[in-house]
C-alpha cells in the first residue's frame, strides 16, 4: 500500500528490537535495534518529509535510532513516558505490550500538537553518560558514608574509608572529563561561562544544567520553569482553591539546582532579598528555596538567550 501523506509513526524501543506502527494506514513493522534494522526502517519509511516519528526516550537504547533519524532529516518527537501512559489510560488502552505501545504512541502523535525538538548531539549524549555515572557515584558515596557513621569494627571502618576515597577519585575523574568535553566545544564552553557567572551556580551545577536541559536559552521563561518542574500548578474548582504545587519535570535538574539556590540566598543579593521577603511573609523555607530555584532557571534561560554574563542587576 502506498504510504499516505502526513503519516505519524509510533516506535516502541527495546534493547534488541524496534516495534513500529504507522498511521493512518495502521501498517506495522518490527526490526532489530541495530544498523541493519534501522536501514530497513528508513527504507520502509521512505521520504521523511511527510512524516513524524514519536517515541519515548529509553536511555542508551534510543541513541542509535535518534542519530539515524536525524541524519535522514526525519522529524522526531520524544514524549515523556508519564505523558504517554496517561494518554493510554485516557483512551482506554490499559494493556501494555510492544505493539500496543507503538500504536498508542502513533495515536498520541496524531492527536496532540507535540513540539519536535532538535536531537541531542553526540557530545551531549556522551556528557549525559558521564552525568549518569556521576549520579551513581554520588549515591554510592552517600551510602558508604552512612555505613561508616554506624560502623564499629576497625576493619570495616578502614575498608569503608578506602572505598570512599576510591569514589572521590572516580568523581574527580568524571568531573574533569565533563569539563574537558565542554571546553573542547566552543558553543558549550561559552554557555558554561555564562551559567557559572551567576552567583550560586558552580561548575557541577552548570554542567548538569547544560546536560539536563540543552534547550535552555532557546525557550520562554515559563517553559523553562515547567520543564524543570518548578512552575506552580494551580488547583482550583468553583469556589474551592487549593495550594499551588510543583510536579513533574526533570528531577535531576531540580536536584542540581537545590544547592545553588541555597548559595544564592547568601551571595546573590537580589535573590537573597527575594528569599528573605518570602520567609518574612510566612512562607516555609522549602517553598522559598523552590521559588529561588525557579528564579535561577529563569535567569539562566534569559542570560543564555541574550548571550551575556550575569551582572548585579540581572536577577531583577
Amino acid at each position: 500500500m502506498k504510504r499516505q501523506m502526513n503519516s505519524t509513526i509510533g516506535i516502541d524501543i527495546g534493547k534488541d528490537t524496534l516495534v513500529i506502527h504507522r498511521l493512518p494506514d495502521k501498517a506495522t513493522l518490527e526490526v532489530t535495534n541495530d544498523k541493519a534494522g534501522l536501514t530497513t526502517l528508513l527504507r520502509w519509511l521512505g521520504n521523511g518529509a511527510a512524516l513524524r516519528v514519536v517515541f519515548e526516550p529509553t536511555g542508551p537504547y534510543h541513541r542509535l535510532l535518534e542519530k539515524t533519524l536525524a541524519a535522514a532529516d526525519v522529524t522526531m518527537v520524544k514524549v515523556n513516558p508519564r505523558q504517554a501512559r496517561r494518554f493510554a489510560e485516557a483512551i482506554g488502552k490499559l494493556a501494555k505490550t510492544d505493539r500496543v505501545d507503538a500504536a498508542m504512541l502513533a495515536r498520541l502523535g496524531a492527536t496532540l500538537d507535540l513540539e519536535a525538538r532538535p536531537p541531542k548531539s553526540e557530545l551531549l549524549h556522551d556528557l549525559r553518560e558521564l552525568q549518569v555515572a556521576r549520579q551513581g557515584q554520588m549515591k554510592d558515596r552517600i551510602a558508604l558514608t552512612h555505613r561508616l557513621r554506624h560502623a564499629t569494627l576497625a576493619l570495616i571502618k578502614r575498608q569503608l574509608r578506602l572505598r570512599i576515597r576510591q569514589v572521590d577519585t572516580h568523581l574527580a575523574e568524571i568531573d574533569a572529563a565533563m569539563l574537558e568535553a565542554i571546553r573542547a566545544d566552543e558553543a558549550l564552553s561559552q554557555r558554561f561561562d555564562i551559567l557559572t557567572s551567576i552567583p550560586g551556580i558552580g561548575q557541577i551545577a552548570a554542567c548538569a544544567m547544560l546536560i539536563e536541559m540543552p534547550e535552555l536559552g532557546q525557550i520562554e521563561a515559563r517553559q523553562a520553569a515547567a520543564l524543570a518542574g518548578l512552575a506552580p500548578v494551580t488547583r482550583q474548582s468553583g469556589k474551592w482553591k487549593g495550594h499551588a504545587h510543583i510536579q513533574g519535570g526533570r528531577a535531576g535538574l531540580r536536584r542540581s539546582l537545590y544547592m545553588p539556590a541555597l548559595v544564592a540566598t547568601r551571595y546573590n543579593a537580589p535573590l537573597r532579598e527575594k528569599y528573605q521577603k518570602l520567609i518574612a511573609s510566612g512562607k516555609a523555607a522549602k517553598i522559598a528555596i523552590t521559588a529561588i530555584m525557579r528564579k535561577l532557571i529563569v535567569l539562566a534561560n534569559a542570560l543564555l538567550r541574550q548571550n551575556r554574563k550575569w551582572t548585579p542587576n540581572a536577577s531583577c
